[in-house]
C-alpha cells in the first residue's frame, strides 16, 4: 500500500517496493500442515503480475549495484503527456539470513526532479513480526505518512495500518486485515477500513478468499463498496493468462480485463499482453540483449473508446 489512496483500493504490483510473496518460502510449512497464507496485498498477485505496465514515452533504467548493502538506480522518463522527469532510486538492503526474504529491502527512498519524495522502511522485529513506514511528498506537501504491523502465525496473517494520523484536523484512516488458512487450497480473510474526520466517520467492511489449484488460483473480494475477482491460470512453462472483474458501488462502474504473458526463453523475450470492456487494448514486449546487461522494453496501448494512442520505448541497464 503504497498512498492512503490504495488503502481501500485493490492492490496492485505497484503498490510496495517490498517483495510480498514467493512461491518458495521459509513461512511455507511442510510437515504437512497449514500453511501462512501470505499477505492481504498479495491476494490478487498472481493474476495481475500477467498484466502489461503502461508505458508512454522514452525511459531510460540505470541500476548500479555498490555494495552488498547499497543498490541506487537513475531513471530518465521524457513523456508527451506528463511533465518529463528525472529520479533518483536508492536501497538499503537487509542481509539477514533469517529474514522472510532474503536480500528484501529494508530502507527505500526516490526522490524526482519535482523535489517529491518517497520513502519505505521495513524491518522485521521478529521471526513472526514485521513493521513497515511510508512517507510520501509532493513537492514541499505532506501527502501520505502510515504505519504498519503484521503478525504472521503458522497459518494466519493479522496486519493493521494507521495513515495520515492528524491530530489538528482530528482525522485518521485505520485498515485491519485478516487471513486464515482454511484448507491447504482455501484462504477467507476480510480488511475493514475505518475513516475518521470532522464532517464524517465511516467504515467499509470487505471479505476475502481464495482457492488455489495445481496450477490456478481464483480470488474474490466482495463489501460495500463492490467486488473484485481475479482467476490465474498457468497453461504451461510458458503461457499464463488472467482474468479480472471489478465493480464500485461508489462510481457505478463495472470493468472487466483479459491478460496474458507469454515467455520465449530461447529467444530471452517475455510478452504481455491486455483487453479490457473499455476498449483499451495493450501489450509491452521484454527482450533480453544478451550479452550486453540491459533489457529493451516496447509498448503500446490503445484506446478505442477515447481515440488515444500511447506508445514507449524503455532501457533498462543493469
Amino acid at each position: 500500500m503504497g498512498s492512503v489512496l490504495a488503502l481501500s483500493s485493490r492492490p496492485g504490483r505497484q503498490n510496495s517496493p517490498f517483495p510480498l510473496d514467493r512461491p518458495v518460502s521459509r513461512w511455507d510449512r511442510r510437515d504437512g500442515r497449514l500453511p501462512n497464507p501470505g499477505s492481504f496485498d498479495g491476494l490478487h498477485r498472481s493474476c495481475k503480475d500477467v498484466f502489461p505496465q503502461q508505458i508512454e514515452g522514452v525511459k531510460m533504467i540505470v541500476n548500479k549495484t555498490l555494495s552488498s548493502l547499497f543498490k541506487v538506480s537513475h531513471t530518465f522518463h521524457l513523456s508527451a503527456i506528463a511533465p518529463s522527469c528525472y529520479r533518483f532510486h536508492v536501497e538499503y538492503l537487509q542481509t539477514d539470513s533469517d529474514s522472510k526474504d532474503k536480500d528484501s529491502p529494508m530502507l527505500i527512498g526516490e526522490i524526482d526532479s519535482s523535489g517529491s519524495l518517497n520513502a519505505h522502511s521495513l524491518f522485521h522485529l521478529s521471526d513472526r513480526i514485521r513493521a513497515k513506514a511510508v512517507f510520501q511528498t509532493q513537492q514541499s506537501q505532506f501527502v501520505t505518512w502510515q504505519f504498519e504491523t503484521e503478525y504472521r502465525g503458522s497459518d494466519f496473517t493479522a496486519a493493521v495500518t494507521m495513515a495520515n494520523p492528524d491530530i489538528l484536523r482530528e482525522s485518521v484512516i485505520m485498515v485491519a486485515h485478516f487471513l486464515q488458512s482454511v484448507s491447504s487450497q482455501l484462504v477467507l480473510g476480510g480488511e475493514l477500513v475505518y475513516h475518521r474526520g470532522r464532517a464524517e466517520e465511516g467504515g467499509i467492511l470487505t471479505l476475502a478468499g481464495q482457492y488455489s489449484g495445481p496450477n490456478w488460483v481464483a480470488t474474490l473480494n466482495a463489501g460495500k463498496g463492490g467486488a473484485h475477482a481475479s482467476y490465474y491460470h498457468r497453461a504451461n512453462k510458458q503461457i499464463q493468462v488472467g482474468v479480472e472483474f471489478e465493480a464500485s458501488t461508489r462510481t457505478q462502474e463495472t470493468t472487466f480485463s483479459f491478460g496474458y504473458q507469454m515467455e520465449l526463453p530461447e529467444a530471452n523475450m517475455v510478452f504481455r499482453g491486455m483487453l479490457d470492456s473499455r476498449c483499451i487494448i495493450g501489450g509491452v514486449l521484454e527482450k533480453r540483449l544478451y550479452p550486453l546487461p540491459a533489457t529493451l522494453i516496447m509498448g503500446a496501448f490503445v484506446n478505442h473508446r477515447g481515440d488515444k494512442l500511447q506508445v514507449g520505448l524503455g532501457v533498462n541497464v543493469g
